[in-house]
């Protein structure tokens, strides 16, 4: 089935089932986000400076007791244009890839029930903690896909998610200069399954992604992954394991088999918590494992100087530290973390650079929350030094 007719299936759907006003309200939510974005990165004798305005708002009408339709747009405005947003062909500038433009960012028809769910139509999928599939919520222009999604529970505590994916709507949006920057065409079945008990969380997945734009990208990949988390007072160590595959699928001319795997102690501390880790993304300098469905700026550095794993793989090893401050004359406690890193090879003994990140988080009210955040690569054989800043304000909302 080809995205027209799924979209159309799914507006069809929601015109055609019956309707009942007293039964079936209607929900509105929004979110509104200003950022400043400053990039110096020494690839570019120019400076980058991106202030935008990006503005989402949904529409969620409950049609009949088990049927929801979804429909949510965004627009995204640039105060000037002294950067590269991948539209704007301003290439003297590094790149900040929030291009101005208005989407559809969803629309779709769900039927839940206790156990059980479907969604068609545009929706966000997002797995686990997204290392494979996601949003890339950080980006002004979020990804989302046209998509059939089920999911079972069969009993308490677990879950199974089957989806297909038809089509991925990139963060580069519509007006983007590469047409793969815009979307990519898919044939692509993902599933995961999921067991859950208090603090444990066990998921086992296959992603078997067929790229019908770059042949190169598609690839299957089956992987497992545990979570304990810890609690100061009461258990203050945890861990998180996973443990992944991934092989060349469909029509892929490259033969190829690498591995992926994370070990990550997590310790509670009374104003804190520390996380040391040990992220693994295998190559053999021709190829290397690749996750670009992913919310890749959640990963391996906010400078996103890793997007695209080397070909000789990647080793990113790193601190981190995350808590809150106590309240001030702010609405709520101050969400701050620090986080190092430092990466490498798998193929060879190269070392590519070290990074820092740091943000703190500062809440007025329940809705609104500013942000500031920064991070610095210091290049030592792979790419540049870049150091990027950020400034933001966030209000989101819901009314019924």
């Amino acid at each position: 089935m080809t995205t027209p007719r799924l979209l159309a299936l799914a507006c069809l759907a929601i015109l055609s089932l019956p309707a009942n006003a007293a039964d079936s309200p209607i929900a509105f939510d929004w979110n509104l986000r200003v950022r400043h974005e400053h990039v110096d990165d020494e690839l570019f004798a120019r400076e980058a400076n991106a202030t935008t305005v990006r503005l989402r708002a949904g529409l969620r009408w409950r049609i009949a007791p088990q049927w929801e339709a979804r429909l949510e747009g965004e627009g995204i405005v640039a105060g000037g244009d002294a950067y590269n947003s991948g539209a704007n062909r301003r290439t003297a500038y590094p790149l900040v890839v929030d291009a101005e433009g208005a989407e559809l960012n969803q629309v779709s028809l769900a039927w839940t029930a206790p156990n059980a769910g479907v969604v068609a139509g545009r929706q966000r999928v997002a797995l686990d903690n997204q290392r494979w599939i996601g949003s890339v919520g950080w980006r002004q222009n979020e990804q989302t896909f046209d998509a059939l999604t089920a999911t079972l529970k069969p009993g308490r505590s677990v879950q199974v998610t089957y989806g297909w994916l038809d089509r991925a709507h990139r963060i580069g949006g519509d007006r983007a200069v590469d047409p793969l920057a815009r979307e990519r065409d898919l044939d692509a079945r993902i599933l995961n399954a999921s067991w859950s008990r208090g603090d444990h969380r066990l998921s086992g997945y296959v992603y078997a992604i067929e790229d019908e734009d770059v042949a190169t990208a598609s690839t299957r990949t089956l992987g497992a992954r545990y979570v304990l988390a810890p609690k100061a007072g009461v258990r203050p160590l945890g861990v998180t394991a996973e443990a992944a595959r991934q092989v060349d699928h469909a029509g892929n001319p490259r033969d190829f088999s690498h591995s992926y795997w994370l070990v990550e102690p997590t310790f509670a501390l009374p104003a804190a918590t520390l996380r040391v880790g040990w992220e693994h993304l295998g190559g053999d300098g021709s190829t290397a494992l690749q996750t670009p469905l992913a919310t890749l700026h959640a990963f391996d550095g906010w400078t996103d100087r890793f997007t695209t794993t080397p070909a000789a793989g990647l080793e990113d090893r790193y601190l981190a530290a995350n808590g809150q401050f106590a309240k001030s004359r702010t609405a709520g406690a101050l969400d701050w973390t620090v986080a190092w890193h430092e990466y490498r090879a798998d193929a060879g003994d190269a070392r590519y650079g070290t990074e820092w990140n740091a943000s703190l988080g500062v809440p007025f009210g329940p809705s609104w929350k500013a942000l500031a955040k920064v991070a610095d690569y210091r290049a030592d054989g792979f790419s540049r030094d870049v150091t990027k800043l950020w400034l933001q304000i966030e209000w989101s909302g819901a009314s019924r």
